[in-house]
Parts: C-alpha cells; structure tokens; sequence
C-alpha cells in the first residue's frame, strides 16, 4: 500500500496486521480525493475508523492543513504511527485511540472541512455515524467508504467499485 497523489506520492504504507482491516485500495483513494479535488488544499479533516490512516494521509499528501485520526484497535494504531513517523508529520497531526461513534457524538458544527469514514463492513456503525453527521454536521463534508450493497441515504455524490462505493455528503 502506498500514497497515490501528492507531495508523497509513491512513499510506502504500513498496513495493520490485523486480518479484519480492510484497508482502502489505492485506486478507490485516488479517485475519491481526485472527486474532492479543491476542498482538500488547507483543509482540516478527520480520519474516522483510521486504521492505517492512508485516507487522511492521502489528504495531506495533496495539501490538507492537519489531519486528525481515531483508532481504536493496537495494530492499526501501531501502523498509523509508523506512518504518520515515516512521513514526518507529527506536528500536524494528532491519533485519538478512541472509539469512532462516541468521537463523532461530541463533536460540534464545523469542527472539520472534511471528514472521511470507513468502518467494517457488515456493521450498522456507518448507519449511526450518518445520523450522527446529520444531526451536528461536524464537517462540511463527509466521504464515506462502504460495502456496494449497504443501503444508504443519497449522497452529493456516489461510485461503487468491485465490492465497495464511496459516497460523499455535503452540509
């Protein structure tokens, strides 16, 4: 796994050696931060279900201003920390080990310019993250990775790749 685009494109990942994290393929990062195109320049975001973090961290590479990032399973956070060291970018990032949803619950309105969520698929956590998002909009927007069959509320945009889609919702 590596970065797509950017200041660090072709720099290697680390990826979590934990057989339940799926991390997100290369050509799904590209084409989701080739969608968000001028919205991520300067912008702060939030890397929600982070494992490796190769989403936020893809954002920096093309610009981002910070990134913050919430795991809560050791080998992911062992890997985001590798990574976020590898691309030296400590001082502009910061790693919550949390859970996801009870983050997400506390944040206020427009806490984020962009927000991007992957949770495991199969669960209903992406259900109650939407809900959540709807109810505080602590983004502006909200990129979220999915299984292509997981029935979701329409987005601003969506592309479904192999198994997976993307949908993006804005405030």
């Amino acid at each position: 796994m590596r970065i797509v685009g950017g200041k660090f494109a072709g720099r290697d990942l680390t990826s979590p050696t934990d057989f339940r994290v799926r991390p997100t393929a290369e050509h799904v990062r590209a084409a989701l931060l080739d969608w968000l195109g001028a919205d991520v320049p300067n912008a702060r975001v939030l890397d929600l279900f982070a494992g490796s973090g190769a989403l936020g961290l893809e954002a920096m590479s093309r610009g981002a201003r910070n990134a913050d990032f919430v795991e809560i399973r050791p080998a992911s956070l062992h890997a985001l920390r590798a990574n976020v060291a590898a691309l030296r970018l400590r001082k502009r990032t910061r790693i919550f080990k949390r859970d996801a949803l009870p983050f997400a619950a506390r944040l206020t309105a427009d806490s984020y310019d962009l927000a991007f969520a992957d949770p495991p698929y199969g669960s209903r956590m992406l259900d109650r993250l939407l809900e959540i998002w709807q109810e505080t909009h602590f983004s502006r927007l909200l990129a979220v990775e999915h299984a292509r069959t997981h029935e979701l509320p329409r987005g601003l945009y969506r592309r479904t790749f192999e198994d997976s889609a993307v949908t993006i919702y804005s405030r």
